[in-house]
């Protein structure tokens, strides 16, 4: 074999392990990022360090000087019961409470474990998720109401001169006076001994929202009513039907009003829950309230504060809940 034949009988097989190697390296590299990841994963930052204190600083010190105020003057007032708890004593009295919670919670399984029914009254815990669970049945239907006839009498000027008489004088009208008629209208309607819904439940959430519509339904009526008239010209061009026109323009343009209405009438009806259910006796934080004050032991002062510190906690988690359920509306409409 010539030297010539033999070089041409080795180069095949060097271009093969050539050829070979480039698709093995490809495929143990890993496989690029879809771009909506990057995209995603962009849009978190993290502050910097100098933007996270200034961002804090100012209400972590509003929250300790008010905390180390009423340290200095709850000793000074005095009261019925003796003085006005301070922040250790509600402190003491709130770990109690959830480790009766706890207490409770134990016995009720070991109960039903041994094939009974627990039937013992409710924990302080129980009492936070009844009030949760009432106003939102109350929201819920106040949104229901005041939504639509909102965008009823924002799209017809007619309907608006008619219903605004009455939204202005039904609107001040206090819960206590409500819940004695509320309460008589749902006496007579639930006749039933085993109910699906306790009577006290129906009546506070009822109640809620007969207080709380009225946020709603006003400033959707104002939200609708402001909407462009060039892009309602817009809707006729394009012959769009009631329908379309209510979803496709005016419920988008809409829709920060409304929610704006849906987080004032939020804050009202946990306002107005508190109160309805002390009348209502549903086991609520407003029973709870009312229970304590009827004791007027050396602790229903300090719990009583307990309660008044997580109503304002679960009012501000709403209102935040509301806020970012807004935003993510917006973005999602915006995109």
């Amino acid at each position: 074999m010539t030297l010539t034949a033999a070089i041409k009988a080795v180069e095949p097989e060097q271009d093969n392990m050539v050829d070979e190697t480039p698709s093995t390296t490809m495929e143990q590299q890993p496989k690029p990022a879809p771009n909506w990841v990057l995209a995603k994963v962009g849009q978190f930052k993290l502050p910097t360090p100098r933007g996270a204190f200034d961002a804090l600083w100012p209400p972590v010190l509003g929250i300790l000087s008010f905390i180390g105020l009423w340290a200095v003057l709850a000793p000074q007032v005095q009261t019925s019961l003796g003085a006005l708890p301070g922040p250790g004593e509600v402190w003491a009295q709130f770990v109690a409470l959830m480790g009766e919670h706890a207490d409770a919670r134990t016995e009720a399984a070991a109960v039903v474990a041994a094939g009974g029914t627990w039937s013992g009254a409710p924990t302080f815990v129980d009492q936070i998720f009844t009030s949760l669970q009432t106003v939102a049945l109350g929201f819920i239907m106040a949104t229901v109401v005041a939504v639509p006839l909102g965008l009823v009498a924002g799209m017809s000027k007619r309907i608006n001169a008619a219903i605004n008489p009455l939204i202005q004088v039904m609107r001040p009208i206090s819960p206590l006076a409500w819940l004695p008629i509320v309460t008589m209208v749902v006496s007579a309607s639930i006749t039933s001994s085993d109910p699906l819904l306790a009577k006290s439940f129906v009546i506070s959430a009822i109640t809620v929202m007969l207080c709380s519509l009225w946020q709603t339904l006003i400033n959707t009526a104002v939200g609708v009513a402001s909407i462009d008239k060039d892009l309602l010209n817009v809707g006729k061009v394009l012959r769009l039907s009631w329908f379309s026109k209510l979803t496709k323009l005016v419920l988008p343009s809409a829709m920060p009003y409304i929610f704006t209405g849906m987080r004032l009438s939020l804050g009202v009806g946990w306002m107005v829950l508190i109160a309805a259910e002390m009348l209502a006796q549903n086991p609520g934080l407003g029973k709870f309230v009312w229970d304590e004050f009827q004791n007027s032991n050396d602790r229903s002062l300090a719990r009583i504060m307990v309660a008044v510190v997580v109503i304002g906690l679960i009012g501000f988690a709403l209102d935040r809940a509301m806020g970012m359920a807004q935003n993510m509306v917006a973005k999602r409409m915006g995109s």
